[in-house]
């Protein structure tokens, strides 16, 4: 049994949707071949069966007992062949559709954790979902009809070359009949690439407004809009459902091609070779070997016309996911290097000491947001980290020492031990203690299961103040060299804040850290608090300091009040 996916699934070719594809088919080569080779088999004995049948009749109408021994048991094994082909032909089709699907989420994956805060800007929540939910299983299509494709195609030219060595005008008629029937199918194929499209991406929006209305529902309850938004839903669905009805229009057109003009040859080839058994040019076994061929040719011509339309399909939806791999981050690592220190936000004045509990304190909180951003990477921004440019860092440097906790983080489904130490390796006292930290102890405490519990999507079995002390958890063990958490105790109470700021002061000791909150009660647990007033340092010292020397920083801690 080989596993799947593959640890490593390499570089993908985005340089358009059929080198996507192309480079997909390379990756698995061996295994294609192999599934090409067990096909083309499987597909020639079949071929070979109504000329085995019709020798078997000639034998019978000439009483030659040896002779029909001999084509039944040729009869036999070909019987065995197939079934062992067939077998093998199918387990390396499942093989590599999983193979070209499971790479592909691999990529559309990795390109996702690469882009991070970059791909909700660029794409939609539904684009994304259309990936993972039927542009991987198109992919996958693409590479399994690829076997019995190419099996059908020596079929049909091993029947050809059949019947042009038993009859001239019969295997001349195949041989033109089928390209001909090929090229009467091609014209609905560009209709059908456009309205699979169209579909898809309406699809795509309706996942995404299907997202949206889900994520907003406590908000849309709130000023009465389920309705209005479920009506917009509806109507987008119902759009959806007529592209969804014009696909399937052209595809049993599709279908009834496939059916009416292999018939049409089959009765073609039937009648003329039924002049020609009449006339004495063929033997009887021979007509029925004649019919036997034209009725055996419906399915590699059926297959001829799969293979064009899963191929339609799986470079619509190649193309999908070669514009997300084609996305690039809203920023960038280089090559260089540093030892740490100082962590400094030229645009702001910013300057965070190591081995210091620092605090900024903004009138407005988008500019203490927009501060952590920049000290940690996820915009541009003239920062240095230790005397060197954090922009000159690797990207996948900056992730490791650097962590910007914030409340737009998720926690993720599963064991809630494995999503709280996501890094792995903690050992259970650290756990313990920094569930401790963060005033935990009481939500693992209600979990009948406690860490073992399983955490549903996002977290949402926990109210907003759990899930905050979670994410907290969960940043204190990943243990960065420089944690930046933003705003870690505005859901929860006073008397919890006040332990989590004095329990964070005496866990990150020693330890980088930056607190972005205008909460008195961290505040006055920091070493260091820096007041930002329209992006800008106005003011620095302890807690105490500024609020006996900057009204504008008592004003903003104290929310106004005396």
């Amino acid at each position: 049994m080989r596993s799947l996916p593959e640890a490593d699934p390499g570089m993908p070719d985005i340089r358009s949707p059929l080198r996507y594809l192309w480079w997909n088919a390379r990756m698995q080569t061996p295994s294609l071949l192999t599934g090409i080779g067990f096909a083309t088999v499987w597909w020639l004995v079949q071929a070979l069966v109504p000329a085995v049948l019709g020798n078997g009749i000639d034998a019978v109408t000439a009483k030659d007992t040896q002779a029909l021994l001999v084509w039944s048991a040729i009869m036999f094994g070909l019987g065995l062949m197939q079934a062992f082909t067939g077998i093998m032909r199918h387990r390396m089709a499942v093989y590599n559709w999983l193979a070209a699907a499971y790479r592909t989420v691999q990529v559309t994956t990795r390109q996702a954790a690469r882009l991070g805060a970059t791909l909700p800007k660029r794409v939609s929540t539904g684009e994304v979902v259309s990936v993972g939910n039927s542009d991987i299983a198109h992919i996958g299509n693409s590479m399994d009809v690829l076997l019995r494709g190419t099996g059908s195609v020596v079929a049909i030219i091993a029947v050809t070359v059949i019947l042009i060595s038993t009859s001239l005008p019969l295997g001349l008629l195949v041989m033109f009949g089928v390209p001909l029937m090929a090229v009467a199918v091609g014209p609905l194929l560009r209709p059908l690439h456009k309205r699979q499209k169209v579909q898809r991406d309406l699809t795509g929006e309706l996942s995404t407004r299907s997202a949206d209305i889900v994520a907003g529902l406590r908000v849309l309850r709130g000023i009465g809009g389920e309705q209005v938004f479920a009506a917009r839903y509806r109507e987008e669905s119902q759009r959806v459902r007529h592209a969804g009805v014009n696909v399937s229009k052209v595809e049993s057109l599709l279908e009834g091609a496939q059916i009416l003009l292999p018939g049409v040859l089959i009765a073609v080839v039937t009648g003329i070779g039924a002049s020609f058994a009449i006339g004495g040019d063929i033997t009887t076994g021979q007509l029925v070997a004649f019919y036997g061929y034209a009725v055996f040719l419906i399915g590699p011509m059926r297959t001829l016309t799969e293979v064009a339309d899963k191929l339609t399909k799986g470079h619509v939806a190649a193309r999908r996911v070669v514009r997300i791999l084609s996305i690039e981050p809203e920023v960038s690592g280089g090559t260089g290097t540093s030892e740490g220190g100082v962590l400094r936000d030229s645009y702001s004045g910013v300057t965070v000491q190591p081995g210091v509990l620092t605090a900024i304190a903004a009138s407005a909180p988008e500019d203490a947001i927009a501060i952590a951003d920049r000290l940690g990477r996820y915009s541009d921004g003239d920062v240095t980290f230790g005397g060197a440019e954090l922009a000159a860092l690797p990207m996948a440097e900056v992730r490791r020492r650097i962590l910007v906790a914030d409340n737009a983080a998720r926690l993720f489904a599963g064991r809630l031990r494995d999503e709280l130490d996501v890094r792995g390796g903690s050992s259970h006292e650290q756990v313990q203690q920094a569930l401790y930290v963060a005033c935990a102890e009481d939500i693992i405490e209600a979990l009948p299961e406690g860490l073992d519990a399983l955490v549903a999507e996002a977290g949402r079995e926990f109210s907003g103040g759990q899930q905050q002390r979670l994410r907290l958890v969960r940043a204190l063990l990943a243990d960065p060299e420089v944690l930046i958490l933003v705003e870690p105790t505005s859901a929860v109470d006073a008397h919890s804040e006040a332990r989590i700021g004095e329990r964070l002061a005496k866990a990150r000791a020693g330890r980088t850290t930056l607190v972005c909150t205008t909460s008195p009660l961290v505040l006055d647990r920091t070493d260091h608090v820096i007041y930002v007033e329209n992006g800008r340092v106005l003011a620095e010292g302890t807690h105490r300091d500024l609020l006996a020397t900057s009204p504008e920083y008592t004003a903003t801690v104290t929310r106004g009040e005396d």
